[in-house]
């Protein structure tokens, strides 16, 4: 089975791919990581990628990709894989589609965590800092006793210029999947949306459910 995660920033699909991958063992691929250990390696993908990034350019996705076809032929991808970071794009989605199908397979199931952007400005922006001794507090999850005053130290609180609402507003429109990556997963009869608005337990569950 080869699942592709998709989901703006904040809507939880790290933690979601930790609890699919414990449940169902799929191997869950972040191109990060892959990057990371190829490069580590010093295998010829990855040598080729550093090239790239020492360059501060992307690495083209024929070189993405085929990390991406070497990694699932490994033992522990046997179940299965959750692309997670990949793709990015529709052109890209097109590419992973077409090396899948030169060998068999194809994508099984394309999950969309879906959470409101509000819900998201409220989540990635409510983060406050004490300048005394540093302590992070969050307006939703975990709010001081008396605002704008840390709980350890009674030091000012401040907020980083990336944690500002209109900040956050600016990277999510930049970072969430594209309508047309969206569309092209829901052409191809695979696109599940999920709602991301409740407990990580609900959410948890419903994943599971359209992995069945």
């Amino acid at each position: 089975m080869f699942v592709v995660l998709l989901g703006p920033p904040g809507a939880g699909k790290g933690t979601q791919a930790q609890r699919l991958t414990t449940s169902t063992g799929l191997l869950h691929l972040s191109t990060g990581d892959m990057f990371r250990e190829n490069v580590r390696e010093g295998t010829e993908l990855g040598t080729l990628a550093k090239s790239y990034m020492d360059r501060g350019e992307l690495v083209p996705d024929e070189v993405t990709i085929k990390m991406l076809l070497e990694r699932i032929t490994r033992p522990d991808a046997a179940e299965g894989a959750m692309f997670d970071g990949f793709p990015r794009n529709v052109v890209q989605a097109a590419a992973l589609d077409e090396a899948l199908q030169g060998r068999g397979d194809s994508i099984d199931h394309a999950l969309l965590i879906a959470v409101p952007d509000e819900e998201l400005v409220a989540r990635l922006g409510g983060r406050w800092l004490c300048r005394v001794c540093g302590a992070v507090y969050h307006e939703l999850n975990d709010p001081p006793s008396r605002p704008g005053a840390c709980d350890t130290c009674d030091g000012e609180l401040y907020q980083r210029d990336d944690d500002r609402p209109d900040v956050v507003r600016t990277r999510l429109e930049k970072m969430k999947p594209p309508a047309d990556l969206i569309d092209h997963y829901r052409d191809a009869d695979v696109l599940r949306e999920i709602d991301g608005e409740r407990d990580l337990d609900s959410v948890t569950a419903d994943l599971l459910e359209a992995l069945r």
